[in-house]
C-alpha cells in the first residue's frame, strides 16, 4: 500500500483503551502514534498492548491541540459523530493521513476539529469504544487502499487474485 498513516487520540482517559487501539494500530501497519493531552500516560506499556507497540513504532504526546505537528503533505482526519461529517463508507482516506479520535466521555475539541482537514463518522446507533472505532477505521483504510481481489458478487472468496506486474512495482489483474 502506497502513502503512510498515524493514528492518535485526543485526552484518553483509560489506560486499557489507548492500549487496544495502539496495538490495533500496531497490527494494521501504522507508520506513528499519538496522543494529544492524555489523562494517562500513553508511554507505560499496558496489559492490552501485547504488542508493545511503543517498542516498534513512533509515539509521540503532545500537551495541547496547537503543539500538534503532522509530517509535511499529512491530512488530519477527525473522528467524530458530527452532523457535517462524512460517513466513513462514502470516505476516501487521504494517501498520507493521521486519524484522531475522541475521548471516551466526550468529543473531539472545538479546537482539533477546526484543525482537521476531514472529518468522518462511523454509522452507528451509538458511541462504540474508541479501540474499535480505531481498528473499523484502520481495517477500512486497509480495504480500500490496499490491493486486494475485489470481492465477487455471491458469497465466497476472491474470483481472481493479484499478481505483482512483471515490469515495476504495479499488480496486474489475473483470472483464477
Amino acid at each position: 500500500m502506497r502513502g503512510f498513516f498515524g493514528i492518535g487520540v485526543e485526552r484518553i482517559s483509560k489506560p486499557m483503551n489507548v492500549g487496544n487501539l495502539f496495538r490495533s494500530a500496531h497490527a494494521f501497519g501504522a507508520d506513528f502514534v499519538f496522543a494529544i493531552a492524555p489523562a494517562v500516560d500513553v508511554r507505560a506499556l499496558y496489559k492490552s498492548d501485547t504488542s508493545a507497540t511503543a517498542k516498534h513504532v513512533p509515539l509521540y504526546c503532545y500537551p495541547t491541540v496547537k503543539e500538534l505537528t503532522v509530517p509535511h503533505g499529512c491530512q488530519l482526519v477527525g473522528v467524530e459523530l458530527l452532523d457535517e461529517a462524512v460517513d466513513l463508507p462514502s470516505f476516501t482516506h487521504p494517501e498520507q493521513a493521521a486519524y484522531v479520535l475522541g475521548p471516551e466521555r466526550g468529543s473531539l475539541s472545538p479546537e482539533l476539529v477546526a484543525r482537521c482537514d476531514h472529518t468522518v463518522k462511523i454509522s452507528t446507533k451509538f458511541c462504540v469504544n474508541v479501540g474499535i472505532a480505531g481498528a473499523i477505521l484502520m481495517y477500512d483504510r486497509l480495504i480500500t487502499r490496499g490491493r486486494h481481489a475485489p470481492r465477487p458478487p455471491s458469497p465466497g472468496g476472491p474470483v481472481e487474485e493479484l499478481r505483482p506486474h512483471a515490469h515495476g512495482g504495479r499488480y496486474s489483474r489475473t483470472e483464477s
